[in-house]
Order: structure tokens, then C-alpha cells, then sequence
């Protein structure tokens, strides 16, 4: 799954529900001044981004 961002800063990614399956196992931890949030069943699986959002407004 992708979430692009086109050329006026809106996000193509699908409108989902507030509480989504596995979303009760992501964790996340402070390192370096950054935030990690990672899967707890998948610990390898991971996201890099150059800028930060509000959470809430990503979903």
C-alpha cells in the first residue's frame, strides 16, 4: 500500500476506520530525538519518512 502525496500536499491514501485491525500492536520508542512506531507481531517491518505529521491527521 502507498501514500503518496500529490503536488498540492493532499495525501491519495484511503479513507480508513478510526481503531483498524493490528493497529493494537504498534509500539514505538524515542531514539536520537526521533520516534520509531513499529509493529509488535512484525518488529522488522518498518517506515521511514523525512517529515513528521500529527497523527491525527494522517488518519
Amino acid at each position: 500500500m502507498s501514500n503518496r502525496v500529490n503536488a498540492a500536499g493532499e495525501s491519495d491514501r484511503a479513507a480508513t476506520p478510526e481503531t483498524m485491525p493490528g493497529a493494537e500492536t504498534i509500539e514505538c520508542y524515542e531514539d536520537d530525538n526521533d520516534l520509531v512506531m513499529y509493529d509488535a507481531e512484525n518488529p522488522l517491518a518498518w517506515i521511514q519518512a523525512d517529515t513528521a505529521v500529527e497523527i491525527a491527521d494522517a488518519v
